[in-house]
């Protein structure tokens, strides 16, 4: 956008040099005819005083067309032609001056207004073929970029090129496509692996259930008599029992683990990087609802980890702030502890009960005080994910009406 404003701004001064020229160039035409007329009766007028009006050539004056001589009360001193004239007195006469304006003025203040028009035009010209070249035709071949998208087309890049407004947009769609493209290899990949799991976990619960019905069908029928032996099948049952209770184990624990590629990239950013960009995203969207946004003071310094996915945290924190709180106030605070920066996000209108924030971070887990809000019950999931693989963590407690969520991220 600076780019683009600055092509306004230079835009707006060249429309401003070709008026101020043209006006310029007008402004100096009308000087130079009205020099040369008073340049020229000035002339005649000393050439009359040296030897009278008798004698003059009006070939030496270019701009007068006669001179005539003129009574104080004749009509002829107010009275003229198609010319215009000016009245001098000379020796104690008075002299009419008539002349006429140059016949090429007209023309030349024609050209020039036809030139500066020209220049304009020229300029504006210039302007749209830029807008359409560099912002048009760019936007025009990504028109159908958002159609594909939907339709699961993800294959075919995009043209990257030397666009100077549009290249960052450009290649966050290409990394769009591509994160779209790997997450729904993921996906497949995942889906693959649970149905591999499932298959190899249900052809091995069949085993034990089959013993069981088979002991179960043993015991119906009386075929073991002592009771030594039905203790010994009922043992045997429970046995087996407990092989299929660990396989059923294990298909939870497969079905709650891993569900989501969490990838975070190891390096360093500045915490106020993050700050800032949480505070440029949520200043304008808070104002709208009428929410007290406050910032607190704090120390820059260099944080481990990756910077998106810091964003990442802090913005889910802040999302769970404004569904579940009273919309009155959040405040964002600081602190040191260690080797440690704490982010403190707080949410006034806390309505979760104290027994229920042990589970706030596990997945698909909703409180009772979201029965209203939409959600999935990922968002502090993927919260605590995050910061463990950036070597951090976060921790929610409640004070009264306020609701507090933690993150603890480590310094560099």
């Amino acid at each position: 956008m600076k780019a683009f404003n600055r092509m306004m701004l230079v835009v707006l001064l060249v429309f401003a040099l070709i008026f101020a020229g043209t006006n310029f160039a007008l402004l100096s035409a009308e000087d130079a005819v009205g020099r040369q007329y008073r340049v020229d009766a000035a002339r005649a007028a000393e050439d009359i005083r040296a030897g009278g009006a008798d004698g003059l050539d009006m070939e030496n004056y270019p701009s007068l067309v006669a001179v005539v001589p003129v009574d104080a009360g004749s009509p002829e001193t107010l009275e003229g032609g198609s010319s215009d004239y000016l009245i001098r007195e000379i020796d104690g006469s008075l002299y009419r001056f008539d002349y006429r304006a140059d016949a090429d003025t007209a023309d030349r203040t024609l050209t020039t207004v036809n030139i500066a028009l020209g220049i304009t035009a020229a300029a504006v010209l210039a302007v749209l073929l830029y807008i359409r070249a560099r912002i048009i035709r760019p936007f025009y071949l990504l028109r159908d970029m958002p159609y594909e998208l939907s339709r699961g087309n993800l294959t075919v890049p995009i043209k990257e090129g030397r666009h100077r407004f549009f290249g960052r947009f450009i290649w966050g769609m290409d990394m769009l496509r591509d994160n779209l493209e790997q997450h729904r290899q993921n996906e497949l990949s995942l889906q693959r692996d649970r149905k591999k799991l499932i298959l190899a976990l249900s052809h091995d619960i069949r085993i034990p259930l089959s013993a069981i019905r088979l002991y179960s069908k043993a015991l119906s029928k009386g075929l073991y008599g002592s009771p030594e032996k039905q203790n010994e099948i009922v043992g045997k049952i429970d046995e087996k029992a407990g092989e299929i209770e660990e396989y059923v184990s294990r298909i939870v624990t497969a079905s709650r683990e891993d569900f989501l590629s969490l990838e975070v990239k190891e390096g360093e950013f500045y915490l106020a990087d993050v700050v800032n960009a949480i505070s440029e995203y949520y200043s304008d969207k808070l104002k709208l609802t009428g929410t007290a946004l406050s910032i607190g003071e704090y120390r820059n310094c260099l944080i481990k980890g990756d910077r998106d996915r810091a964003v990442e945290v802090l913005q889910n924190i802040m999302e769970n702030a404004i569904k579940y709180g009273d919309g009155k106030r959040i405040a964002i605070s600081f602190s040191s502890e260690e080797n440690c920066r704490l982010v403190t996000i707080a949410n006034s209108g806390c309505a979760l009960p104290r027994s229920e924030l042990p589970h706030i971070f596990d997945s698909f887990w909703r409180g009772s005080n979201a029965s209203q809000t939409g959600g999935s019950g990922l968002g502090l999931y993927i919260c605590r994910n995050l910061m463990n693989k950036m070597g951090g963590e976060v921790f929610a407690e409640t004070e009264g009406d306020e609701m507090r969520v933690t993150a603890v991220f480590a310094i560099a």
